[in-house]
């Protein structure tokens, strides 16, 4: 009788533990869309500014003007936005920019009619709307960055933060098509109302289903709370302690990883806006490509950005596991930067356009791949003021994008395009060299 009831004591012993539940990736899926969403309704106006000319007879300078007005806006409300995270909880901010800017993003549709337009005209109008509309997209990155930070463990964390950022690659690869569609079937207004339509769905699914933390959200079992919470201890948890966080300002502004993450998100950020603003250009007028193959090799590096993001968000968490995160996050980062950068340099001199534009692409793609562990790394340094972080960073990288497109075409009209791609290179390189300086070890708390 005691063999019989110890063998069932070790049945029980032995009996499945109850599985853990994946809202968390739930969570990183409906932020990955929200990246994804920033991206079509900031490429939006663009793709569709040719109809708006010709509706209001606007010169190109003036459309310039308004194309602008979204960036002047994005570039100086990152640290608001993730500082009111921060400080008031992520949820409720996330939900908020996503309504203010998906409005906005409606707005655009009805803006020429406005009453202010009587007085100021369609141009300045249209201009309004579109920096109202970035200060709202502005916000959304960093704040969901910061949720990356409670909802994910370290062994999951640059994984899971990869695939909210591959979001934008996927926006990017979306936009040209669907945008261009609805235009051409339904009329430019169309694509405005609908995306600003979609994007309040998306607030109130944030708002509703998503919490600030793991351990308030009944869809999350203790099984998953173990994973997430991982080997920490439970005073030291993201997932313990109070919501509300007084940024510590002094301890941020004086640690040498913040500043070595600016740097570095900067000098990629530089780069990156190339392809953003001048790849175009660059094929059809340098390369001599075709219009029609410039288009398809435009939404290349967007493409790129969803296969090598998640993977390097994989190989950052692997390498952290067996390095350490500083050294494991360094590597990842080195790699994919002296990718990027070999890359860069040795597709734009290359003769061969397929072999070129394919080694451009991956330049591209790899660039990404390290941005991603920036990300990662301002959750890897403060949990609870992340959004602050990720705001100081996300603002300097603005000031890269700023100032590529204007320091390519004068290097480009000097000494052409070959050594503004090599100037290009060179800073990517800097980004690299940022890395000393940044540990992702080493918290602020």
């Amino acid at each position: 009788m005691g063999l019989a009831s110890s063998q069932l004591e070790a049945g029980r012993i032995r009996e499945p533990a109850t599985a853990p539940t994946r809202m968390r990736w739930r969570i990183v899926t409906l932020l990955a869309f929200v990246a994804g969403l920033t991206y079509i309704d900031r490429l939006n106006l663009g793709i569709l500014a040719k109809y708006i000319q010709e509706e209001f007879q606007l010169p190109t300078q003036t459309m310039g003007w308004i194309l602008g007005a979204f960036s002047l806006g994005y570039a100086w409300f990152h640290l608001p936005g993730g500082w009111l995270a921060d400080r008031f909880g992520p949820r409720r901010i996330l939900a908020a920019a996503i309504l203010w800017f998906s409005a906005f993003t409606a707005a655009t549709a009805m803006a020429p009619t406005f009453l202010l337009v009587k007085w100021l005209g369609v141009a300045w109008g249209l201009a309004i709307v579109r920096f109202l509309m970035g200060i709202g997209e502005s916000a959304a990155i960093p704040v969901g960055n910061k949720m990356m930070g409670y909802w994910l463990g370290s062994k999951e964390r640059a994984f899971g933060t990869s695939i909210f950022l591959a979001g934008v690659g996927g926006g990017g690869v979306i936009a040209p098509l669907l945008i261009t569609w609805m235009g051409k079937e339904w009329g430019w207004r169309t694509p405005f109302l609908a995306l600003g339509f979609i994007g309040v769905f998306a607030a109130l699914a944030c708002y509703h289903y998503v919490t600030d933390q793991p351990q308030g959200n009944p869809r999350v079992n203790a099984a998953e709370l173990a994973i997430i919470s991982g080997d920490r201890k439970p005073e030291s948890s993201s997932l313990s302690g109070p919501l509300r966080t007084r940024v510590p300002w002094l301890r941020v502004l004086s640690a040498p990883s913040i500043w070595g993450l600016m740097i570095s998100h900067f000098c990629l950020v530089y780069p990156a806006y190339i392809f953003f603003t001048w790849f175009f250009i660059y094929l059809v007028k340098v390369r001599g490509v075709t219009v029609s193959k410039a288009g398809f090799w435009g939404s290349a590096p967007f493409v790129a950005n969803v296969c090598l993001v998640p993977l390097w968000g994989w190989l950052s968490d692997r390498a952290a596991e067996k390095l350490g995160k500083r050294r494991g996050r360094r590597a990842t980062a080195w790699t994919g930067i002296a990718c990027s950068a070999l890359l860069l340099w040795s597709g734009s001199h290359t003769v061969s356009n397929p072999l070129a534009l394919l080694q451009l692409t991956l330049a591209a793609g790899f660039n990404f791949a390290a941005s991603a562990v920036l990300w990662t790394t301002c959750n890897d340094i403060s949990t609870k003021s992340s959004g602050s972080i990720s705001g100081i960073m996300t603002t300097f990288g603005s000031l890269g994008g700023l100032a590529s497109p204007v320091v390519t075409a004068a290097v480009a009209t000097r000494m052409g395009w070959t050594r503004a791609l090599d100037f290009a290179v060179l800073v990517t390189a800097i980004s690299g060299l940022a890395w000393f300086f940044i540990d992702a070890d080493r918290t602020i708390e």
